[in-house]
């Protein structure tokens, strides 16, 4: 919150709870908010991790097919394991992406295949990037030491309420049908709360699952050479900063000629 104060921050708390929002609205937002804040004289900075929300800003994103209910009410019925191993069939770089668990997702990229003959990666391919240059930096460190930061981050939120945070927001109307719940971190809390897993398992699957997710999103990275990549392995935040600062400037220095 105190970041909050000194930097504005934009699309923070801006979707209901029990709302929906996706990557072609987060694109339209991000474009408009650009607009607003060069206006002013002030640099945009997109920070984030989620892939397929960053390839909407960078590469672009397809609008697709109308949803085919009946299709999709087939496929939904079909069990996660079986509906993913079709998906590594027809979208092998869809199937890394996506997770397994992530029925939805994994359900809308068969659809695609379906009603069009092609793979929803080919045709995200043909999407159009925003009309702007980007100067792209991404954090890494050594793979345990980034392990172990995962697991000191798990536990510092369970420390810090998440199961009386995911308490409190069933209370409130959240279930397994909102887009929300599918965030890491509720499901897994949920099945805590239900009795399912114990206190222990819940954190290891929560180490697991955002370590799986930290994965996949490293190797997307990695597949994108415009990323200019900084290590912080063993490194204070005062020195990060400044690595940052001396690439940001060579950088906004070739935007601007």
């Amino acid at each position: 919150m105190e970041q909050r104060r000194d930097i504005s921050h934009h699309l923070i708390d801006v979707v209901p709870l029990t709302g929906k929002y996706d990557a072609m609205t987060f694109r339209s937002d991000v474009e408009a908010l650009i607009s607003e804040i060069e206006s002013r004289g002030h640099l945009p900075i997109i920070v984030g991790g989620g892939t397929l929300y960053l390839r909407a800003i960078l590469r672009g994103i397809f609008t697709g097919p109308s949803a085919d209910h009946e299709l999709r009410q087939a496929l939904l019925r079909e069990p996660s394991d079986e509906l993913y191993a079709r998906l590594q069939k027809v979208d092998p770089e869809a199937a890394v992406r996506i997770h397994v668990n992530d029925r939805l997702r994994i359900v809308r990229a068969l659809e695609v295949h379906t009603i069009t003959g092609q793979s929803i990666t080919d045709l995200q391919k043909e999407a159009t990037p925003l009309p702007l240059d980007f100067a792209v930096f991404g954090l890494k460190m050594e793979r345990e030491a980034h392990r172990q930061a995962i697991a000191a981050r798990v536990r510092e939120m369970l420390a810090n309420g998440l199961i009386d945070e995911v308490r409190s927001l069933r209370a409130q109307g959240l279930s397994p049908q909102h887009q929300a719940y599918r965030t890491i971190g509720i499901p897994e809390t949920a099945a805590f709360l239900d009795g399912q897993i114990s206190r222990q398992d819940l954190e290891e699957r929560l180490i697991n699952n955002t370590w799986s997710l930290a994965r996949r999103q490293m190797a997307w990275f990695k597949r994108n050479s415009s990323v200019t990549w900084i290590d912080v392995t063993g490194r204070s935040p005062q020195e990060v900063a400044k690595e940052i600062d001396r690439f940001s400037d060579r950088e906004i220095g070739r935007l601007k000629r």
